[in-house]
């Protein structure tokens, strides 16, 4: 048995432990985008193996399409983790906020594009660079969010033993390996060493999901509530946005009423 398929066996177990977890845990209430992810992900290892060892040649046809998903999916559980650490103001903001924080890691996701596109490898085919592209900027997005989120856990009242951090430090370890690898690929021609990287990056998700494991495995901290002054900048932040939509829909209101008079 080779290194890969003990590591794609490695990751298969994990991803069914997690989901064991989950449902153990009753975490599809609270994190549903996440526990469908892991399933997702789970499907997808358990189909794209085999078409990778017996038909190698049409591998990246089932592959790319997978990862316009895997990245979609990603994105939606950012965006989730952020408004699941906004649950002891949630019932004060205004309706649609979570439309408001998607925006948000979505401009932030177009800030990383172009830093992305520097860490592409040059010995890709042209089809594939794009998606590749897309796969970078959501890695460094999942660190951004990693990195947010442990920076301000003490403001924003969570823990290492809090689902979301947990989830975060996960994504944002494997993610950081996924960038150094693809920044090493940028530099390398296809060979042993370039195999032997993905083999590390594969190393680095079985343990990410082998950490979930654990961190799922004991029970999690009672949620606190935010500090005074946290709460009441979220609030105005959150007023603002909810003023500026409501001042553009007024002033696109009156701008057509002005052209029917007209």
């Amino acid at each position: 048995m080779d290194l890969d398929t003990i590591l794609w066996i490695g990751a298969v177990l994990a991803e069914f432990s997690v989901i064991t977890l989950c449902i153990r845990r009753r975490m599809f209430h609270d994190l549903p985008v996440f526990c469908f992810y892991v399933v997702w992900t789970l499907i997808g290892d358990l189909a794209l193996y085999p078409v990778r060892l017996y038909f190698p040649n049409k591998y990246y046809l089932f592959y790319l399409p997978e990862m316009v998903v895997d990245s979609i999916f990603q994105f939606a559980v950012l965006v989730e983790l952020g408004w699941s650490v906004l649950k002891p103001i949630r019932a004060s903001l205004p309706r649609r906020s979570i439309l408001f924080l998607a925006l948000l890691i979505a401009i932030a996701g177009a800030a990383i594009w172009p830093i992305a596109g520097l860490t592409l490898p040059h010995n890709l085919w042209a089809k594939a660079l794009f998606w590749v592209h897309l796969e970078q900027t959501v890695a460094i997005l999942r660190v951004a969010i990693f990195l947010t989120l442990a920076g301000f856990s003490q403001l924003l009242s969570i823990g290492w033993k809090n689902r979301e951090l947990q989830i975060a430090t996960g994504l944002g370890f494997y993610s950081l390996f996924s960038f150094a690898v693809s920044i090493a690929h940028s530099y390398q021609s296809v060979g042993p060493m370039y195999s032997r990287l993905d083999q590390v990056l594969a190393a680095s998700y079985v343990c990410s999901v082998l950490y979930w494991v654990f961190a799922f495995a004991t029970k999690e901290a009672e949620r606190r509530e935010f500090t005074p002054q946290m709460e009441h900048m979220l609030l105005a932040v959150a007023g603002a946005a909810r003023s500026t939509r409501i001042s553009l829909s007024n002033s696109s209101g009156g701008n057509a009423g002005n052209r029917e008079k007209r």
